[in-house]
């Protein structure tokens, strides 16, 4: 019996870790990689969730309706093999919890870094810094190198490349803000002085709704943007476009 009740709990536990390995193997087709990721925890962590859930209220259901003439209640007696069964049972369910959710929340696509440029200076990922001020926002395309000044400025309007890594530097300049893009699952605060580094890919095409997460006074509701993904070649054609027009500055049009 204790043979067949420890397989049980090692097979169950094999079957936690092998989704933590993977967190997005839940997932179903998300718009970027950070939004596939996090859909692929919430997936893993409902897994687990949903039937301990029931297993809890059967057992509150069963024991309301089993012991509802019992006019006095017995000593329960002390069984070890269940509380060592529940303690190693739950131990791997927080060991799960806790690997499934470290490989995403620490994964530069779900959690801004604070910092300027370290790490984030490759060649195969399109550079753009987010600057928040109230009520709007500044875009500047440093394209491969935080240095320098941008060639390409935005207003409002965000375009991206899809399938393409994006790194974001977000900033303020003047008040707290958060730079929240619901649809790619992006989000990170925006302080005067600090820049946070984020990332994404968008696989699929579309226009995306932008707006500040932070309350940051009157006109708080008003501060929108919207963030455009477009193909590659359509993407770096609009780049050139816009470095020869003259006017650097544009609502992304």
């Amino acid at each position: 019996m204790i043979r067949k009740r420890a397989g049980l709990v090692a097979l169950f536990g094999a079957a936690l870790l092998a989704l933590a390995a993977e967190p997005a193997a839940a997932a179903q087709i998300q718009d970027s990689t950070t939004d596939s990721l996090i859909w692929g925890l919430n997936m893993n962590l409902l897994y687990v969730a949903v039937p301990i859930t029931v297993l809890v209220e059967g057992i509150l259901v069963y024991t309301v309706w089993r012991f509802r003439n019992q006019e006095e209640a017995l000593p329960t007696q002390e069984n070890r093999r269940l509380e060592v069964t529940w303690t190693i049972a739950t131990a791997i369910i927080l060991l799960f919890v806790g690997v499934a959710s470290y490989q995403v929340m620490a994964s530069p696509y779900v959690t801004a870094e604070a910092g300027d440029q370290a790490a984030l200076q490759e060649q195969d990922t399109e550079l753009i810094t987010v600057e928040a001020q109230r009520y709007g926002w500044t875009f500047y395309y440093n394209e491969s190198s935080w240095d320098g000044e941008a060639e390409v400025t935005t207003t409002t309007d965000l375009k991206i490349p899809a399938n393409q890594d994006v790194a974001f530097r977000v900033t303020s300049k003047d008040w707290l803000h958060a730079f929240h893009v619901p649809g790619l699952g992006l989000k990170s605060d925006a302080f005067p002085g600090q820049y946070n580094r984020l990332r994404t890919n968008a696989d699929n095409t579309g226009t995306y709704q932008l707006y500040c997460a932070e309350y940051c006074g009157s006109g708080h509701s008003q501060m929108l943007g919207t963030v455009e993904v477009v193909p590659q070649d359509e993407y770096e054609d609009w780049l050139a476009e816009q470095k020869s027009g003259g006017d650097s500055e544009s609502s992304g049009e």
